[in-house]
C-alpha cells in the first residue's frame, strides 16, 4: 500500500519506518522544517518520498495523522477533502486547541473534525521508543496496538497494517466508547501501558460490557 504521513515526527516517522520495512510506500509531509522531512525520506530509501499534505492525502491508500493537537486544523486544512480515505489518527489531546465536550471521546471529537473519512484511532497509547523497540518482537511477545473506529472495513485495513508493522491489533469498538485508550496515563485505562495477547481480550470484554479494565498486567 501506499501510506500517506500528515505529521512526520516521532511517532508518525516511526509508523514510516515500520510500514516501509514491511514493504509499503510512503509519502512524508507537514513539517516547519521540510529538510527533516527530506532527510527521514532519505535515511528509509526508495520507498519512502516528500510532499505536501494534500499529495499525502491523494496519493495515500491510508493516511496516517500525526501532529501535535494544537495544529490538527493547519494539518486538516491543508490536507483537503478526506472524503472516503482511510485515516489513523495518532493524536492526544496534549496542549493547546479546542477540546472535546465532556464525557466525549477525543477519537469522537476528532473523527467529526475530518467528515467524510473513514476515521479510525490507532498509535497513541505507547512512546515512539518503545513502538520502535516493540516491533520487532514475535508470538506471544508481540505488544498490542489498540484501534478504534465506527467503519469496520477501515478497520480490517489498518489492523492489516498494524500486523505488517509488527504489532498486535486489537479493535476496541467505537468511536464513542474508546476512552480507556485515550490520554492520560492512569488507573483503569491502557493508554501508556504495554499489552500483550493474553491479556487484551479481558480489555475488550470490559469495554463492551461497560465495566472497568482488569489490572494493568506486569510482564517483568
Amino acid at each position: 500500500m501506499k501510506i500517506g504521513v500528515i505529521g512526520a515526527g516521532r511517532i508518525g516517522g516511526n509508523c514510516a519506518r515500520q510500514a516501509v520495512k514491511a514493504g509499503h510506500e510512503v509519502i512524508l509531509s507537514f513539517a516547519r522544517e521540510t529538510a527533516k522531512l527530506d532527510d527521514l525520506a532519505a535515511g528509509l530509501g526508495p520507498r519512502a518520498a516528500t510532499g505536501s499534505p494534500r499529495e499525502a492525502v491523494e496519493s495515500g491508500d491510508v493516511v496516517i495523522l500525526s501532529v501535535p493537537w494544537g495544529v490538527i486544523p493547519e494539518a486538516l486544512e491543508q490536507a483537503g477533502d478526506l472524503t472516503g480515505k482511510i485515516v489513523v489518527d495518532t493524536t492526544n489531546q496534549f496542549g493547546a486547541g479546542a477540546m472535546p465536550a465532556g464525557g466525549q471521546t477525543a477519537a469522537s471529537f476528532n473523527a467529526q473534525r475530518m467528515p467524510g473519512a473513514r476515521y479510525t484511532k490507532s498509535f497513541n497509547t505507547l512512546t515512539s521508543r518503545f513502538q520502535e523497540e516493540a516491533a520487532a518482537r514475535v508470538g506471544a511477545a508481540r505488544v498490542v496496538q489498540w484501534i478504534c473506529g465506527d467503519d469496520a472495513d477501515a478497520k480490517a485495513v489498518v489492523s492489516g497494517l498494524i500486523a505488517d508493522m509488527g504489532y498486535l491489533p486489537v479493535d476496541l469498538g467505537g468511536t464513542a466508547t474508546c476512552q480507556v485508550m485515550e490520554a492520560p496515563r492512569r488507573a483503569g485505562a491502557v493508554y501508556g501501558e504495554e499489552y500483550r495477547k493474553a491479556d487484551a481480550q479481558a480489555v475488550v470484554d470490559a469495554v463492551l460490557e461497560g465495566a472497568e479494565i482488569p489490572p494493568t498486567p506486569n510482564y517483568g
